[in-house]
């Protein structure tokens, strides 16, 4: 079951960040892949501030950030 809600917080937060990057989403695999990719980012990031975001809610806001931060960081290199 956990599984299933770490692929569910994965999906919602990559599909979050696309929208609020590029206004669509990239499919589902791909929206996964970004929210637990992002996921990672952002409770990096959010350890370095000192935040800590506790329930769904906040592992979803973590995740967003963190897949919006990766699309950000990705669009930079590939202009460069």
């Amino acid at each position: 079951m956990n599984l299933l809600i770490f692929l569910a917080i994965g999906a919602v937060a990559g599909w979050l960040a696309g929208v609020l990057m590029s206004g669509g989403g990239f499919g589902l695999l791909g929206d996964i892949v970004l929210g637990i990719v992002g996921a990672v980012v952002g409770g990096y990031l959010f350890g370095l501030l000192g935040i800590s975001a506790g329930g769904m809610v906040g592992s979803i806001v973590t995740a967003t950030l963190g897949a919006v931060v990766l699309i950000a960081t990705v669009r930079l290199v590939k202009k460069a």
